[in-house]
């Protein structure tokens, strides 16, 4: 039978009622679409379709194909109470099944559901109750600040399982002394009343109701809702020792035996609060970038306004307002310094560990420190714009995300619990029908052990925990990771493609060489800089910023005449002076023969030789190239090391580019690649099996980056492209295309360790269990400290270091 759902879609951008007529055309295109009905009026489109056969996130894909736009909104929620995949899943699968919801992923790690869905469809306070009804609790949001509303959920999510495992811990001590009793045979030297059945009974029932009704809860919502998870395997075994032990102490005859396991159940219950107290405490340090990022913001700005000086919260501070920065201060947002001169560290954000100095017209970025000088600077983004808002958003996005890896983590926890109660039912029975017929103990305890040796939560925590540490760590370094599905992609990449203009050069051209004939150089440099001082070309710029930069000064020309393609013709101080390529030269019948070699060696090397005459007679030769970044060739040849092939595009002719590439040591060069071919350039590359990153400036190569496997925006300051690519790196230097990499690498092999580590864990520990090998206490123990051990392995990313 169909599962139809009727929705009403609203539908934005339809100027008549042919739009209209078109989406009523095109959505029947899928399979499982039943009915539609477009209202262009109303703006809203009414679909009958069948959930088995088509998703709605499809049809309003297919809305969007056909050029119209559905609001689409995300929301992120906090949420308290779950204990491990299973939780995570079973939040997925119920938000999903609402009518508006796109997608939901949600964090075991980090608590958090990130859902985007369709405003006119559901609203968030509907998927706020809807997680509210599975069981769990999802944190208001309020007027605080998020990163401390989140650090006192945290700390007050440690006090409660503190205070948990010390009420259980205290009970269940006198009884954990009663089981060494029996073990070592002291029943002569113990008190009676430890032996007394009673006496345990009234111990263990705290223990089992009240500091463990939090199990029973736990796992009665999760059975309603039509899941199982760790709550249940807990809860079903502590229950079967506990009340066995009830039997024995109150129908000894009746069962056979008059031996009580209360410690079994109350011990079990003690480690497992102590595993997850350990893992709260654990999970915190997971996190501790985001909280790094967030304590760099300063509180206040000392703005100028109307004359005066005044201490405004940052909150108040608006584009366009002056700011003083005094020596040692944190700069609260990004500006353009208008007055004084400092150096400010920037490794907070770039990784960068020299400060970097700045002046009248450099650009600042909030967060940073000012090292020594004084200046005034004026904010161009405040609030959420700010490059520091931005990287916190990215790396939040990034934690909260999954990395194709985990599926396969999320598929074995789906049917983890099941499977398990499944293991210890078969236990029982074959222990009791046939290896020690009719011994109900030797049945029970085994099958207790089994429900409670496995561990789901170590599974559930595999991936995220390592997603969060690596991608903070990416943060700390100045990489910015957009999600775990690229941080896994990158440790896979073999071949990189570097843009060259502004990725392996500087992207701006400067003065290399000087040849100068019948002149000193300073003289022919000032000549050239005042005949190029009026013109707007970047190589005549790069002339005149060099001679400024020399102190050298500029004189006055008259009768400026640029001549396009060619160069430019002035008088200076009566000298007639031309100053351009030999094209120039050769229409104004200069010989050019005493600089011909220079030029041509000049050019070889892949630079521009502007050639310069004065009166008739050629002068001299100024080259001027875009300069490579001095991190590149060493960045490059540590790529090649690691196994990497490393190509070069640009659209410079084949000249220019092999001198570059030859500077750097490439050997495959991709030159005279216009903008718009540079994609598929990429994508020839990736159909021979190469796995490719693209590396550009996120602005010119957007459709490269996003043809790539994985595509790295680079740039510096607050005008990188963070959208533009699945990693950014915020300084220039190519090194972090390597430390990128690395990073991946030790990530992935730290999720595999992971990985194999929960898997082999369960796959060892429940047949031992089963096999009646283990105590019930020390498989309980061992579920504890196995999701402990699993986050534990994961922080030491932290100590990850690029060199």
């Amino acid at each position: 039978m169909a599962k139809e759902i009727t929705v009403q879609i609203p539908v934005l951008g339809m100027t008549c009622a042919a739009c209209a007529a078109r989406i009523e055309k095109k959505l029947p295109q899928l399979e499982g679409i039943i009915d539609i009905s477009v209202n262009f009026g109303a703006e809203k489109a009414q679909v009958r379709y069948d959930a088995d056969k088509v998703k709605l996130k499809d049809i309003i894909a297919k809305i969007i194909e056909t050029g119209y736009n559905v609001p689409m909104e995300k929301t992120e929620l906090k949420i308290q109470g779950m204990t491990c995949a299973a939780c995570s899943a079973r939040i997925e699968r119920g938000l999903t099944k609402m009518d508006g919801i796109l997608e939901a992923n949600v964090n075991l790690a980090l608590e958090k559901a990130n859902v985007t869905y369709v405003p006119g469809l559901v609203s968030a306070a509907e998927i706020k109750k809807k997680v509210e009804e599975l069981g769990y609790r999802v944190l208001d949001s309020d007027k605080k600040e998020k990163g401390d509303k989140e650090q006192e959920a945290r700390q007050k999510e440690i006090r409660h399982q503190r205070n948990r495992f010390l009420i259980s811990a205290l009970l269940s001590l006198p009884l954990l002394s009663m089981m060494f009793i029996e073990w070592f045979g002291l029943h002569g030297v113990a008190p009676h009343f430890l032996m007394d059945p009673i006496f345990q009974l009234i111990l263990a029932t705290p223990v089992q109701f009240g500091v463990g009704s939090y199990f029973y809860i736990d796992a009665f919502k999760a059975l309603k809702g039509g899941s199982a998870n760790m709550s249940v395997l807990v809860a079903l075994g502590t229950s079967a020792a506990y009340f066995y032990s009830v039997a024995a102490t109150f129908f000894p005859e009746a069962i056979g035996s008059n031996h009580v396991y209360y410690e079994s159940a109350a011990v079990i219950i003690t480690l497992v609060i102590l595993g997850k107290l350990l893992e709260a405490l654990a999970k915190g340090r997971t996190s501790e970038a985001i909280k790094k990022l967030m304590g760099l913001q300063p509180k206040t700005a000392r703005v100028v306004r109307a004359g005066q000086e005044l201490d405004l919260p940052i909150e108040d501070v608006v584009v366009g307002d002056v700011i003083i920065v005094k020596p040692g201060e944190r700069i609260p947002v990004d500006g353009i310094v208008i007055s004084g001169t400092s150096s400010v560290d920037e490794s907070m954000l770039t990784g960068e560990s020299l400060p970097v100095d700045k002046k009248e017209g450099s650009e600042v970025i909030g967060a940073t420190i000012n090292k020594h000088g004084s200046f005034k600077f004026k904010a161009t983004k405040v609030g959420r714009e700010t490059a520091l808002a931005q990287i916190i958003r990215i790396v939040e996005e990034a934690q909260g995300s999954k990395a194709p890896i985990q599926r396969m983590a999320d598929v074995i926890s789906a049917y983890f619990v099941p499977f398990v109660v499944g293991i210890a039912v078969v236990t029982f029975l074959v222990r009791y029908f046939f290896v020690d017929p009719g011994n109900i103990v030797n049945a029970l305890l085994p099958s207790i052990s089994v429900l409670v040796i496995a561990c789901p939560c170590a599974l559930g925590l595999a991936t995220p925990t390592s997603i969060m540490v690596g991608t903070g760590k990416g943060a700390e370094n100045g990489i910015l990771i957009k999600g775990g599905e690229h941080l896994e992609n990158a440790h896979k990449i073999n071949t990189v493609v570097l843009d060259k203009t502004g990725t392996i050069t500087k992207g701006e051209p400067e003065v290399t060489d000087i040849e100068a004939v019948g002149m000193t150089k300073e003289q022919l440099l000032k000549l050239a800089a005042t005949a190029e001082k009026n013109s707007e070309h970047p190589l005549a710029q790069a002339i005149v910023n060099y001679a400024r930069k020399q102190g050298i000064p500029l004189g006055q020309g008259q009768d400026f005449q640029a001549i396009p393609g060619k160069g430019v013709m002035v008088n200076i101080d009566g000298k007639k002076v031309l100053l351009g390529n030999r094209k120039l030269m050769q229409d104004n019948g200069i010989d050019i023969s005493p600089l011909l070699a220079k030029a041509e060696q000049l050019e070889d090397e892949g630079k521009t030789a502007m050639l310069m005459a004065v009166n008739g007679e050629a002068k001299g030769a100024i080259a001027v190239a875009d300069t490579v970044k001095e991190s590149s060739r060493d960045a490059i040849q540590e790529l090649i090391k690691m196994g990497i092939e490393v190509i070069m595009i640009t659209g410079d002719n084949k000249k220019t580019a092999q001198a570059i590439a030859k500077q750097v040591g490439i050997t495959k060069v991709l030159a005279e690649v216009l903008p718009e071919n540079k994609a598929q350039e990429v994508d020839k590359l990736k159909k021979t099996g190469k796995v490719v990153a693209m590396v550009g400036d996120g602005i010119n190569d957007a459709p490269a980056l996003a043809t790539a496997d994985v595509g790295i925006a680079i740039g510096t300051g607050t005008d990188i492209a963070m959208e533009a690519g699945d990693i950014t790196l915020i300084s220039g230097d190519l090194h972090g295309i390597v430390a990128a990499i690395k990073l991946s690498r030790a990530t992935m092999t730290n999720i595999k360790q992971n990985l194999f580590w929960a898997l082999f864990y369960n796959t060892l520990g429940i047949p031992v269990a089963a096999l009646g090998l283990l105590s019930p206490m020390i498989a309980g123990g061992a579920m504890a400290f196995s999701s402990v051990s699993v986050v534990s392995n994961a922080l030491r990313l932290k100590r990850w270091k690029y060199r």
